[in-house]
């Protein structure tokens, strides 16, 4: 057994190519978190946030997503500002932040190279963003941060991609199980995409105001 349910535990070997990866920066940066990063917020919540992956220098060296990477500085100042959390940010998994209303997690949840997962590694990782999804009873809407986060719930949840094309702050309502599953789409709060004006904090904002109405 490698996993809690919802996520994969330090031991996982599903992915060899991430397992490598793993072992290599944990010689490289022994002070780093180095494992498959854990899901952050209450099960409770009624938003679930999926990202792309940890990034080498952020999540995957404290541990807690998005914090420590360029694309948690948006992110979580919008979670504030729109009352999902409590707390200030401050790029460390010990600045007090709590989530309260969302939860946050990613498709693949080891440090792929490169930033770029497989489709194999997406795969794999399915079954705990599956299973994060049933446990969470009060869950309203999936915020799909980029085209990855967005094709990897659709794959979970067994729907078509063609029927559901991503497209920045749309969303898509469709039925799963016996539940209605409300999936929004933005582009990723990543460096690449706020510097070449891809996505502006005006945008992302839009986002989280079409959360808040939904919720």
């Amino acid at each position: 057994m490698c996993h809690n349910f919802t996520n994969p535990d330090k031991t996982c070997h599903l992915c060899p190519r991430l397992v490598d990866f793993l072992n290599t920066n944990r010689q490289l940066y022994p002070d780093f978190f180095n494992a498959p990063v854990p899901s952050f917020g209450n099960l409770q919540a009624p938003l679930l946030i999926v990202g792309l992956a940890p990034g080498l220098k952020g999540a995957n060296r404290t541990g807690r997503p998005f914090t420590g990477d360029f694309a948690g500085n948006l992110l979580y100042s919008c979670l504030h500002d729109f009352g999902f959390s409590t707390g200030t940010y401050q790029a460390r998994c010990d600045d007090g932040v709590q989530l309260i209303k969302a939860r946050l997690t990613n498709a693949v949840r080891c440090v792929p190279p490169q930033n770029q997962p497989t489709g194999q590694e997406v795969r794999c990782c399915g079954a705990f963003l599956e299973n994060e999804i049933r446990s969470m009873p009060n869950l309203k809407v999936i915020l799909a941060l980029g085209g990855l986060a967005h094709n990897a719930v659709l794959s979970v949840l067994g729907q078509k991609k063609s029927a559901f094309k991503f497209a920045h702050n749309v969303l898509h309502t469709f039925d799963w199980n016996g539940r209605q599953i409300n999936l929004l789409d933005t582009y990723h709060s990543s460096r690449y995409n706020v510097n070449t004006g891809k996505l502006t904090t005006e945008m992302f904002v839009a986002v989280f105001k079409t959360l808040s109405q939904i919720i």
